[in-house]
């Protein structure tokens, strides 16, 4: 077991406990503002601005967060955002959500897109209302090469067994992007994630694949910068909605997206009307709202 400490403002210890959603909230250790436990780690942040990460996976929960706050920005980055085609980008989404599925898509763009994208108001998912991404997502996939890869909630449950968020998540972008090299003739040479996890640990996670694409640009807040992640973005985010409304079909139940407190009553509502074994095909189990939901 490891442990690395990290000194953060308030802000950021905040949007620090904000990525991990599925995580369990512990009792508070004196001086601390949370202490919260993940599959592979335990954070505990302190009123000081100190935040420790102790178990196996402390040094890449620490690190992927500094990165962040390290790579806010370099000047550099500016000129290729607008220079670099053909580019391919991916992105994943539901990862924050109790229910429905993880979502991953690769897009490829070439410099003839770019004023089309531009035109259609290409930008991060998050930024855009559901009506808009539902019109937007079959014409980025009728138009753009992509990658799209759904892993359904028993699948992703039987997978969390052995494998956590950050080792799935590797796994799904490193296969959206060996599909996407199959579709296209001519690889770009610049190939970007919205960073989740350090480069080296993506790589190292990727080990035992088969076959691994190398030599990607890792960059938060990436889906904001680069039109091939803001398009995986929004086609992500299409089919997480399609996967959605098709579990509230199968059901005829309104599912809640997200991970809030209100989700844990729905949790309660699904399990009355259905019972707790089709739980494991709708939601992620992992998460905190199982046990608090159900007890």
């Amino acid at each position: 077991m490891s442990t690395k400490t990290v000194v953060l403002s308030k802000k950021e210890i905040m949007d620090l406990k904000a990525r991990y959603p599925m995580a369990q909230e512990r009792k508070t250790p004196p001086y601390a503002i949370y202490q919260i436990k993940l599959s592979d780690c335990v954070i505990t942040a302190y009123e000081s601005g100190k935040v420790v990460f102790q178990g196996d996976g402390a040094d890449y929960h620490a690190d992927s967060y500094a990165i962040i706050e390290k790579k806010k920005t370099t000047k550099e980055k500016g000129s290729f955002r607008e220079q670099l085609y053909p580019q391919c980008g991916s992105d994943e989404v539901g990862t924050g959500d109790y229910f429905g599925p993880v979502v991953v898509c690769a897009s490829y763009v070439s410099k003839e897109d770019v004023a089309w994208l531009r035109e259609l108001g290409i930008q991060d998912s998050k930024a855009v209302d559901d009506t808009k991404i539902r019109e937007l997502g079959p014409k980025l996939m009728e138009r753009l090469p992509h990658s799209l890869l759904i892993l359904n909630n028993a699948k992703y449950n039987r997978i969390h067994d052995t494998d956590n968020m950050v080792a799935i998540k590797c796994k799904l972008h490193n296969q959206a992007f060996v599909h996407l090299k199959n579709k296209v003739e001519n690889w770009p040479n610049f190939v970007i994630i919205d960073q989740f996890v350090q480069g080296k640990s993506y790589y190292r996670y990727l080990k035992e694949e088969p076959q691994v694409i190398r030599d990607i640009h890792f960059e938060t807040k990436a889906e904001n910068k680069y039109l091939a992640v803001a398009s995986g973005s929004i086609i992500a985010r299409y089919a997480f909605l399609l996967s959605f409304d098709a579990m509230e079909k199968q059901y005829d139940f309104h599912f809640l997206k997200g991970a809030s407190n209100k989700v844990d009553q729905n949790i309660r509502d699904f399990v009355k009307r259905f019972g707790k074994d089709e739980l494991y095909k709708v939601a992620k189990l992992h998460f905190a709202n199982t046990k608090k939901a159900l007890g």
